[in-house]
């Protein structure tokens, strides 16, 4: 069984200050995010919940699926969001040696071109960061859905969120089939409870 928080506990966040928690947005904001896509059936049905409430959101992609899917990748960018590198072939780089690791997000990057990464698993090591921050924003977060999380119901999920998220959040939610289930069932929750309370959803600028 594997452990993660939910929410990232404000005293890490100084200690690991090179990499971007949240945001600090004037108005009431919150940052969706979807790792791993696009993926056919998945993204392009976020897609088109995103337009119901006119949230723009920010997509972490993999190399692996934009060459697999390009036509979803342009959609996402012709609906105004954000699109972000998550490595090539979703690496983690506690495993991966550090030339392998570069190359990879170096071959992501020929296909999304974007100055904003995401370290697939959130694991990246020191010297990886300080490597990839001369050229690269990395985006963390501190609120996270656990929608792939097989052992979670969506409930859960809802409550994740919801319970842990305040204006300038950033927020995780996977467009992948590991997280289908999940995911279907808790974005529109979302959605549905911070558009009622005045929140607007936001893509991160691709140029922070």
């Amino acid at each position: 069984m594997s452990f993660y928080l939910t929410k990232i506990p404000d005293i890490i966040k100084p200690l690991a200050s090179d990499l971007v928690w949240n945001l600090n947005p004037i108005t009431p904001t919150l940052y969706l995010t979807f790792d791993d896509g696009p993926v056919v059936g998945i993204t392009d049905w976020v897609l088109e919940i995103l337009e119901e409430y006119n949230a723009k959101a920010t997509f972490f992609c993999v190399g692996e699926n934009v060459d697999r899917n390009p036509d979803l990748f342009d959609q996402i960018i012709n609906q105004g969001h954000t699109v972000a590198n998550h490595s090539y072939n979703h690496l983690s780089g506690w495993k991966t040696g550090n030339y392998t690791y570069f190359k990879n997000v170096l071959k992501a990057d020929d296909l999304i071109g974007s100055k904003l990464f995401r370290p697939p698993y959130g694991k990246i090591t020191r010297q990886q960061v300080r490597s990839l921050k001369i050229r690269y924003k990395i985006i963390m977060w501190d609120v996270l859905s656990g929608d792939f999380d097989i052992n979670l119901k969506p409930e859960s999920c809802i409550n994740n969120v919801i319970s842990a998220s305040k204006s300038g959040s950033i927020i995780v939610f996977h467009d992948s089939e590991k997280s289908k289930e999940n995911l279907f069932n808790t974005l529109p929750e979302v959605l549905r409870h911070f558009a009622a309370k005045g929140y607007v959803f936001d893509k991160i600028d691709p140029y922070l």
